[in-house]
């Protein structure tokens, strides 16, 4: 029986489904490692704060760099085994980090998290467009919700096992100790604690080769994008180049400021919680990750049964500008509202304004999810290299945490997250008026 698009059978649309979700568990556990990676660094490495931010930047500007080149990859193997391609070439990212821990060089640190960044982009380039034409256009941001539900949740649990592994008896590495020792006890204790990555490393390419091998040899159908219609209506026949279509250019731009708050998010709580003195500062990517789960499960409940794509992404750029708010203008020594949200949990508790910080988590939640079906809406034959076009737009990630970190450096860390509110208001007007776009003279027409 044939009831999904691209003659997926019911049996066929779940076994691929889930291993596309195990895709997106291994693109989360390798991104939001970052997050507690930046501080790790910047002890190991004895970098500064717009240096540790390096890691953001390298690690995504490699999907802007990357993503058009690779797109003809994709055009070339297929779907499935460009996804087997970037998963070993992952595997080798993770290993460049053994001489970097045993060089304790910083510029070799930043090419394994370049591999594993353009592999990434490879297997983002490949999944994505694959997850929105597995079924109904109006329900992707639902598929791809509960894709970012795997994604978060390898989110929250990275930072959990990477502080456990990395970070006991951190103590020891504090500035304050760090100064009280000779110079060559000094490079012993940095050597020691950067020799703690090699073992998780290593564990991390053996897996990553060995999911290459299984998604070689799975029962994951190919499918055709170029013979879809790319939209619930029709596409437009007359159209010749991937620049003729406003709403997937204009989906990139939103793209690129969403992908900025999200790693903002995401890996800079850590390190502004610990320059308000949080002992357990790696562990707070988690809390933002645990909202970011907390807002897939809303989307998936209320899209599209409820509330349509676009109306849930022009609520999640509302909800980022409010808490945005919050992060700049709440205290930073009150800890009221994670014990009213989070007091039942048992968690310790964070300041209101690291509080606010999390609670973008939910809702940047719905916005990727969101963009992309949007953006892909009425591409037909273009979807492949429009989805390139969309992972480039990663290269957020890679240039507005940095600029933070510079900002961070010269004002104050709580200060500089008003670079948050005009990223939020480029997706707002993205939800209202961009994705709605088919042609440039409309556009350019205010209609």
């Amino acid at each position: 029986m044939r009831s999904r698009s691209n003659g997926f059978s019911h049996r066929g649309y779940f076994v691929s489904i889930s291993i596309i979700g195990v895709l997106f568990f291994i693109f989360g556990f390798v991104a939001w490692i970052n997050g507690s990676l930046i501080p790790f660094l910047k002890i190991t490495c004895e970098l500064n704060q717009a240096e540790s931010y390096l890691v953001s930047l390298v690690f995504y500007i490699s999907h802007s760099i990357m993503a058009l080149p690779l797109a003809a990859v994709l055009v070339r193997t297929g779907y499935k085994k460009a996804m087997a391609l970037g998963l070993a070439g992952m595997a080798i990212g993770a290993l460049i980090f053994i001489p970097a821990a045993h060089t304790r060089i910083y510029l070799v640190f930043l090419l394994g998290l370049f591999v594993t960044g353009t592999s990434l982009t490879l297997l983002q380039t490949a999944s994505n467009p694959y997850v929105v034409v597995m079924g109904p256009r109006k329900s992707a941001a639902v598929r791809i919700g509960f894709m970012g539900i795997a994604n978060k949740a390898a989110g929250i649990l990275s930072p959990l096992i990477f502080t456990a592994l990395m970070f006991q008896g951190i103590g020891k590495y504090s500035d304050a100790n760090l100064k009280l020792m000779s110079p060559g006890s000094r490079i012993a204790a940095y050597n020691q604690l950067a020799g703690r990555l090699v073992l998780p490393y290593v564990v991390m390419a053996i897996i990553l080769v060995f999911l290459a091998g299984m998604i070689q040899v799975s029962p994951l159908p190919e499918i055709d994008t170029d013979d879809d219609d790319g939209s619930e209506g029709k596409s437009d026949p007359d159209k010749e180049s991937i620049m003729q279509f406003p709403q997937l250019i204009l989906g990139a731009i939103a793209l690129f400021f969403y992908v900025g708050v999200e790693v903002m998010a995401g890996d800079t709580i850590g390190m502004y919680g610990r320059s308000l003195g949080i002992s357990f500062f790696g562990k707070l990517t988690s809390y933002t990750m645990t909202f970011m789960v907390i807002g897939y499960l809303a989307g998936i409940l209320t899209i599209p049964r409820i509330i349509a794509q676009k109306t849930a992404l022009a609520i999640s750029a509302s909800l980022g500008i409010i808490f945005s708010i919050g992060v700049l203008f709440s205290s930073t020594t009150n800890y009221g509202i994670s014990r009213v949200l989070l007091g039942w949990t048992g968690v310790s508790p964070i300041p209101n304004s690291v509080m606010f910080v999390a609670l973008l988590g939910f809702a940047n939640a719905m916005v990727w999810p969101t963009i992309w079906p949007l953006a892909l809406d009425g591409l037909g034959r273009f979807t492949k290299i429009g989805s390139a076009i969309l992972v480039t737009a990663i290269a957020g990630g890679a240039i507005i945490p940095p600029l933070y970190g510079l900002l961070s450096d010269s004002y104050s860390p709580q200060t500089s997250y008003w670079i948050l509110l005009p990223c939020y208001l480029a997706i707002l007007l993205y939800a209202l008026k961009g994705h709605k776009l088919r042609s440039w003279k409309s556009a350019i027409a205010g209609k």
